[in-house]
């Protein structure tokens, strides 16, 4: 057997990214911002077995077998890597999150990035951490940005070779903190990869698209300066505005529970009663992320506890790229 390890941050876009252009590569509609993750993440271990004695590929994740469609859009993405390199073998994958999964904290991102990097080094593939962006992103569009430490920018691009991720800062450049208010465990109905294709359906998704140039020069700039009075807004109003485009997509997507617009609603009036400087952003789910810098987390979280719609609370530091062990 030939195995690898790789332990993934998973990452939290600033800029988001919903609705494809190419949904055989995901190619996605526009750049996103993110910040990788060091304290939620997915530690998976690829071993391959040459010796032809294996039929199909083994895939668990946090104890349980994987089946069905989730299995088959693993399966592909090893198909992916075994063309590269140009066997056949099957393949026995364990994978486990530190955190809940499908709930809106992207374990796909985390949860791809890892697959990639773990399985190509088990076959002694030696990618460049571009080459593994571009192969992680044909699993989820969101893992190419986990792939890097940091503050990262995943560029459009229009084909495989140009849908990249790149690093624009690393983790040690800003002390910010993404506490994680999760008011539901339950995985969602619809994946984010269902709800990429539904994204044309909306007619608010051509003006969130027409404004995102803006928004994305405005969060590069915010970061650069570690200013989070600038960043904050916008982060704010691009994911309300994707969520926009959820609800009016169609069939419409509505993936807020009641504890999550408590939240929201919670987060401005910290903001502007008890001067706490805080903002949300949300990913495709009810967890509600909220963006601080580290000296004022105590007390967010300390605000958080408070509230009985919150079941979890997940403090999150900005994370390195992967971290990886081959056997």
């Amino acid at each position: 057997m030939q195995t690898a390890t790789a332990r993934v941050g998973s990452n939290i876009a600033f800029i988001k990214y919903w609705g494809v252009s190419n949904a055989a590569l995901n190619i996605p509609l526009n750049n996103s911002i993110s910040m990788t993750l060091a304290d939620a993440y997915t530690t998976t271990t690829v071993a391959w077995n040459p010796a032809g004695s294996q039929r199909e590929d083994v895939i668990t994740l946090d104890g349980r077998r994987v089946d069905g469609n989730a299995a088959a859009r693993l399966v592909r993405h090893l198909d992916l890597l075994r063309e590269l390199a140009g066997v056949d073998w099957r393949a026995t994958v364990e994978s486990a999150n530190n955190f809940p999964m499908a709930a809106g904290i992207a374990s796909s991102a985390s949860g791809f990035a890892a697959l990639t990097v773990a399985g190509s080094a088990a076959l002694g593939l030696d990618l460049s951490p571009t080459r593994l962006s571009a192969l992680a992103r044909r699993g989820s569009g969101s893992a190419s940005r986990s792939l890097f430490g940091g503050f990262v920018e995943w560029q459009q691009g229009h084909d495989d070779a140009t849908s990249i991720a790149y690093q624009l800062f690393p983790e040690e450049h800003w002390a910010l903190r993404d506490i994680v208010a999760v008011v539901s465990k339950a995985e969602k109905r619809v994946s984010s990869a269902g709800g990429h294709q539904l994204a044309a359906t909306s007619p608010l998704n051509a003006g969130r698209v027409a404004g995102l140039p803006q928004a994305l020069a405005e969060v590069r700039a915010a970061i650069a300066t570690r200013d989070l009075a600038r960043l904050g807004p916008v982060i704010e109003q691009d994911a309300l505005a994707m969520h926009g485009v959820m609800m009016t997509s169609t069939p419409s997507l509505l993936y807020w529970e009641p504890g999550s617009l408590e939240i929201m609603h919670a987060v401005r009036r910290w903001r502007e009663e008890e001067g706490i400087p805080v903002y949300f952003t949300i990913d495709a789910g009810p967890n509600i992320h909220l963006i601080c810098e580290a000296a004022d987390a105590p007390a967010v979280e300390a605000q958080l506890h408070a509230l009985s719609c919150v079941e979890d609370i997940i403090v999150s530091r900005p994370g390195s790229g992967p971290e990886l062990t081959v056997a």
